[in-house]
């Protein structure tokens, strides 16, 4: 057994990218799977395809960064699939096509990126710790960045949001292990999803000579480290950030 079949599993920002390969991965590993993410058609395809497997699945639009929503959705999940043992706080994004330096920065924009990346790891996390205390077993895992850690350019926001949630998750780490429930953080380094898409391809191929292992990462090698923290192999492991990067940079 891995600890991670038969549990019931929270997967946020769940619909496209290293969402969807969590959800998929822990449904494989035999956990009901509730996929959140802000799109519902998005969330539901993924509930649908990752349901396949023979495990239970639900898939709800969700913002994360809404408290009213969020504690519907999760009364819903607790109803429908039974009470949380796992929650991947997965959902975040960087400004994007809003990326700016410090000095010339929309400070509108910073109220953005702390919400998706840093409130909304805190609010989802609130709703699951209470019953897991209760059964003294539970399993937190929040994806961060190595731009926490490395201060990456123009992206000053998003190092800031994704340094907090390290720092939540060490706090909460401390809180909640007397009750049995783990809480750690993934962090990627440059990761094929959509976004890396849209670049164009020898910027694409610079980045990958860059880096240690000679490839960006792929989404299936965050979910390979959600895994880990989600189940037994993990059980001495909290308070701790794995950075997910191929040797990019190493704390």
């Amino acid at each position: 057994m891995n600890g991670i079949a038969g549990r019931v599993a929270v997967v946020t920002g769940g619909g496209n990218g290293i969402g969807q390969y969590c959800a998929a991965r822990l449904a494989a590993d035999g956990a009901s799977v509730a996929v959140v993410d802000l799109d519902p058609k998005a969330a539901e395809a993924v509930a649908a395809e990752i349901g396949q497997g023979g495990v239970r699945t639900l898939g709800l639009g969700v913002d994360c960064t809404d408290l009213a929503e969020i504690e519907d959705a999760f009364k819903r999940i607790a109803g429908e699939l039974g009470p949380v043992d796992i929650l991947v706080n997965n959902v975040g994004q960087s400004a994007r096509d809003r990326m700016s330096d410090f000095a010339d920065a929309d400070m509108a924009v910073l109220d953005f990126i702390l919400d998706v990346n840093l409130k909304s790891c805190v609010l989802c996390s609130r709703q699951v710790v209470g019953s897991m205390k209760e059964r003294r077993h539970g399993r937190i895992v929040s994806i961060t960045s190595e731009s926490a850690v490395n201060g990456s350019l123009k992206t000053w926001e998003y190092s800031a949001a994704k340094a907090g949630v390290i720092g939540f998750t060490r706090s909460i780490a401390r809180e909640l292990a007397p009750f049995g429930i783990n809480v750690n953080a993934v962090g990627p380094g440059t990761t094929h999803t959509r976004a890396i898409d849209q670049l164009p391809k020898d910027l694409v191929e610079r980045i990958s000579k860059g880096i240690p292992a000679g490839r960006i990462g792929l989404p299936r090698d965050i979910a390979n480290a959600v895994a880990f923290f989600s189940g037994d192999q993990s059980d001495y492991v909290t308070g701790q950030t794995l950075l997910v990067n191929g040797g990019n940079w190493m704390l």
